[in-house]
This record gives C-alpha cells, structure tokens and sequence, in this order.
C-alpha cells in the first residue's frame, strides 16, 4: 500500500529545478519532490523484494512518476536524483547495485525468510537509463550529512562538526562516518558497516548478509522478533511495552542490546577519535528517552584519552532524518 510521507520545512531556492528525493530501506521506500515550492507528492511503499532483482529498481521510478504527478511536476524536468539506501554495496561497471541484507534473499539463503534469491539488486543502472543526474549513497551517509547540514552533528555556531558519525538503529545497524570533515566512503561506498562487526558466536543471531552474530544480527529491528519471540516478545514494540512495565526479563534483554550497541559506539569513538555521535533509526527513536542513557553507561569511563569530550546524542532531525538524508544529497 502506498501511504504519504514528508520533508517538511524545506524548500530549494527560487527558480531552482525540481529533485527528486529517495529514502530506500530495508523496510520501506519513501520518495517525494523537493523545489522552490518545497516539498511535494510525497508517497512511501513496503521496500519490494518480490519478482526479478530489477523490481526495486522499477518500484522506485514508479514512485517518482507518481510523486511527480502528484506535485504537478513534469518528470522529464527533475534535475537530479538522490537515493540514500542501506547498503552494502557492490560496484558493476562503476554503478550501484545492492547487497543489502535486508533485502536480497540470496545472501544468507532460505532460513533468512525473504521471497527471492537475489544475490544484488540493480538500483544505480536503471536510474541513470531513465534520469540524467543521479546520485546513489549508503543512507548512513545521507544521514550524516543531513545531520552535518541542519542537525545535531553542528557546533554551537552552527558549522558542521569534523569527526562525527550518523548511526541507525533501525530495521539493520549502520552508520556514516566523518573525519577530519571528510566523509568516509571507501572503495565501494560501504565505509560505516559497522552492523557486520562480528561480537558473539550466537547461533540465533543469523543475519541476512550470512554473518551469525554480527551486531545486526543480534540488536537489528529485524532480529529481535527472530530471537526473542520464542520468549513471548514478537516484536520491538512489545518487548520495549514489557519493559516498560517492569517486566525483568525483558529489561535484561534489552540491556544486553544496549550492551552490544555501546560496545559498537566505543568501537567507532576510539577507532575514528569522535566528537559527537548522533543516533536515529526506529527501534532508537521510538524509544530513546530509556536508551540514550543506558548506551551512554556502556561507554562512560572507558578510556577516557578517548572517550572524554564525546557526546552520544539522538538524532537532531528525528524521525525524519532519513528523508532529510535524501534531500542532503542534491539540495
């Protein structure tokens, strides 16, 4: 079903040309069209994983047609094309196709549960064929630099921070990462995947790229119904409910997945010698007054050369920050 979604707040300066915005996660897709008017035909779908490993790509243009359409744009006049995606990726002739574990079944096999056997999913090639400007990144970095531009990764006078990092706690884990005010991208664009460090031998914890007890296998959205409904809690939703009724087991659930993520967060601090950390995503945000603080606790006090004088903070866009993340990407 496709519902409606927005960038609010935001419009391109006038006499601008239309662009086209795409958030594309393990999830769902979301488009809208960004002008001078602002933004527009904003429309969001459940990410296809169904049919030939071309059916995402196509979902997407279909979208932009019908947002166009809805924004009473002429697709023929969009102007540029940016997709933040979850990743990773994999370069054929120097363009973007996906091998997203959340999406291509082909990577971890039947026991991940997902409808096709894709090993990638075209995504950059298609677009080109039909756009003439387009631009494919890991949404880890839309993110960041949306949060760099207009959110929590600025100084007090409003200039972009130098070494900083988006993460997503999301459907999967990933992250976009700044040093030294260089964006890390790496020989793919997959620099971030901090969601495929491996920390435990789980054999519950499989994740959809094959790895078994990576960080998103153990912590994603998408892992937690797979581990934990056995126990009674089918989804995030419900064991964040059970905790916040003093259920014991599920609060020591949860603190073992803070446990895993403040481990990562300290991995990337005295990896990449950060400032400041902002964190978004779903399962974070939705609950993020009862995360902030325990992530915070793992990190506190571990090598303080290191960890002194970085903040962990939520993501200063919200919920939004993932359309935003699009839109840093051509505005």
């Amino acid at each position: 079903m496709t519902t409606q979604t927005s960038i609010d707040g935001f419009c391109l300066p006038a006499g601008s040309a239309p662009v086209a915005c795409v958030d594309l996660g393990g999830t769902k897709v979301a488009v809208s069209i960004v002008d001078a008017q602002g933004s527009r035909g904003q429309l969001t779908e459940p990410t296809e994983t169904r049919g030939s490993n071309d059916a995402l790509a196509q979902q997407i243009m279909r979208l932009i047609g019908q947002s166009c359409t809805l924004a009473g744009v002429a697709v023929q006049d969009i102007a540029r094309v940016g997709v933040s995606s979850c990743g990773p990726f994999v370069l054929h002739q120097g363009l973007v196709e996906l091998a997203a574990p959340n999406i291509c079944g082909g990577l971890a096999g039947k026991a991940r549960g997902l409808p096709n056997d894709w090993q990638t999913a075209l995504l950059e090639a298609p677009l080109r064929a039909a756009f003439k400007d387009v631009r494919v990144e890991n949404d880890g970095i839309g993110a960041l630099e949306a949060e760099r531009r207009w959110g929590a990764l600025r100084d007090a006078d409003g200039q972009a921070l130098k070494h900083c990092a988006y993460v997503t706690w999301s459907t999967g884990i990933g992250t976009g990462l700044c040093v030294d005010g260089q964006v890390l991208r790496g020989k793919n664009g997959n620099a971030g995947h901090a969601g495929h460090l491996f920390v435990s031998d789980n054999a519950d914890a499989l994740c959809g790229c094959g790895n078994v007890g990576d960080v998103e296998g153990l912590i994603a959205g998408n892992a937690l119904a797979r581990r934990f409904s056995p126990q009674g809690y089918p989804d995030a939703a419900a064991l964040f409910k059970a905790a916040y009724a003093g259920d014991t087991r599920a609060i020591s659930i949860i603190d073992g997945l803070c446990l895993v993520m403040g481990r990562m967060l300290y991995n990337l601090i005295a990896t990449l010698d950060l400032q400041r950390i902002s964190i978004g995503g779903s399962v974070y945000w939705h609950h993020r007054d009862y995360l902030l603080p325990r992530l915070r606790a793992v990190v506190a006090g571990k090598l303080p050369a290191l960890t002194d004088g970085c903040d962990i903070v939520s993501a200063g866009l919200g919920a939004r920050v993932g359309d935003f993340g699009a839109l840093a990407l051509v505005a």
